[in-house]
């Protein structure tokens, strides 16, 4: 029986080691919420940043500067901040844990980031002759008013009539059209255009259009 007691203390004793070591490991940090502010300013001139992006990473949230470079956010112990502006490199800090007070200050410093672009070499026109024949023949892209122009021109209208193939609802009228006139003229001899002046006159409009020159 004393045997027994002794192993059940002893198991006891374990998990209760084991407890405080994990509550030792990780302890808890009281009042985690600082407000983090400062100002952003370049590291050559010491002038205020304006618009520069204060993130707290992994969280999805931030603030910018002002146009003096002066921010305020409210950050956790142990987040990592990142500044970053166009033209500057990017600067990370991490917000101590050990912090005995709820406010912490900043004075953040960005580097001049240098952006190489390709070389371009301008050189003049030869000539004045030139410049002007240059001038002359470059061709301006259609505007939309030039475009719906073009588009309602009685010609263009024939030339596309004339090019593009009939979709389904035209080919079925059509097809209607000629069993209609078949039928119309059942039984007796249908008319020769030959002799038709209207059907003539048609002819000659349509020729004088060139309707009937190749399309290749």
């Amino acid at each position: 029986m004393a045997r027994n007691v002794s192993i059940l203390l002893f198991i006891v004793l374990i998990v209760f080691s084991s407890i405080v070591a994990k509550a030792q490991e990780k302890p808890t940090i009281k009042d985690s919420v600082i407000q983090l502010y400062g100002i952003v300013m370049t590291a050559d001139s010491l002038r205020g940043v304006p618009s520069a992006s204060v993130l707290v990473v992994g969280k999805g949230r931030g603030t910018i500067t002002n146009s003096d470079g002066v921010f305020s956010i409210a950050v956790l112990k142990g987040d990592k901040i990142t500044f970053t502006s166009i033209g500057f490199k990017n600067k990370t800090i991490d917000i101590p844990t050990t912090l005995t007070d709820n406010q912490y200050s900043v004075i953040q410093l960005l580097v001049s980031d240098t952006a190489y672009l390709p070389a371009t070499i301008l050189r003049p026109r030869p000539s004045r002759e030139q410049f002007e024949r240059d001038f002359v023949n470059n061709v301006i892209p259609d505007d939309n008013y030039e475009i719906a122009r073009k588009n309602t021109d009685a010609a263009a209208r024939r030339l596309l009539l004339a090019t593009l193939p009939m979709d389904g609802k035209e080919a079925v009228n059509y097809q209607l059209k000629q069993q209609a006139a078949k039928y119309y003229y059942a039984g007796q001899l249908p008319p020769i255009n030959i002799l038709n002046p209207l059907a003539w006159a048609d002819f000659i409009k349509s020729w004088k259009r060139g309707d009937f020159k190749s399309k290749n």
